[in-house]
């Protein structure tokens, strides 16, 4: 495991929010005061301020979004107060859909999984670093979604160069789902391409807008 980097399954999901914090003191029957508290403290959150909001990032093209988008959103938002969902957007590629159409996607599937987890949910575009784009909107992680050892490989050299970058950011993989492991966006633009269908692919609203997009 490189440095700074977090791998996170669904089995091993902790917040070190301050009602674990309050038990642990809790336990002891007494406040720990001196140089031994601090230290102890020091295990729940280290580097941060106590109560200080996690602010995590996830960037991607999102064209269209999928359930494996969702996927890792499902987990993303049991890890952070307030998660950034960043669509990139560059001049050279020729997306399927607009930055407007993939933002409205976001906030239409993401934004009741982030509501029921009550954690607060912005969606936004990027054209620069994904590291500078994290200190703008001030989150300390990256989150990122692995299907399979391919994706592994790409990530963890992503994950050193970012660190290189930003040491203070953390990147975190979350393991896919065995169910949305195969999926990815352009298998999902070539079967709605085609006229296949892809509801088993992608939430609801998203198959209805490529039904729309192909149907022209």
């Amino acid at each position: 495991m490189a440095l700074g980097t977090l791998t996170i399954g669904k089995a091993a999901v902790l917040r070190c929010d301050r009602s674990h914090r309050n038990a642990y003191f809790a336990a002891a029957g007494k406040k720990v005061r001196g140089p031994k508290g601090a230290a102890l403290r020091g295990r729940w959150g280290r580097g941060r301020p106590r109560f200080m909001a996690r602010t995590a990032l996830y960037a991607g093209s999102f064209d269209p979004v999928t359930n494996g988008h969702l996927d890792v959103v499902r987990h993303a938002v049991r890890l952070a107060d307030r998660l950034v969902l960043a669509i990139g957007v560059h001049p050279g590629k020729a997306p399927l859909f607009s930055a407007d159409e993939r933002l409205a996607m976001l906030q239409d599937t993401c934004g009741p999984v982030a509501r029921e987890a009550k954690c607060d949910l912005s969606c936004i575009t990027f054209s620069d670093l994904v590291v500078e784009t994290a200190r703008k909107v001030g989150a300390t992680m990256l989150i990122r979604g692995l299907r399979d050892g391919t994706d592994l490989d790409y990530e963890m050299q992503m994950a050193g160069m970012n660190e290189a970058m930003a040491p203070d950011i953390l990147t975190v993989f979350l393991p896919a789902s065995p169910m949305v492991r195969p999926i990815t966006a352009t298998l999902v633009r070539q079967i709605a391409g085609m006229g296949g269908d892809v509801s088993a692919f992608v939430p609801g609203p998203v198959a209805a807008r490529l039904k729309k997009k192909f149907a022209r």
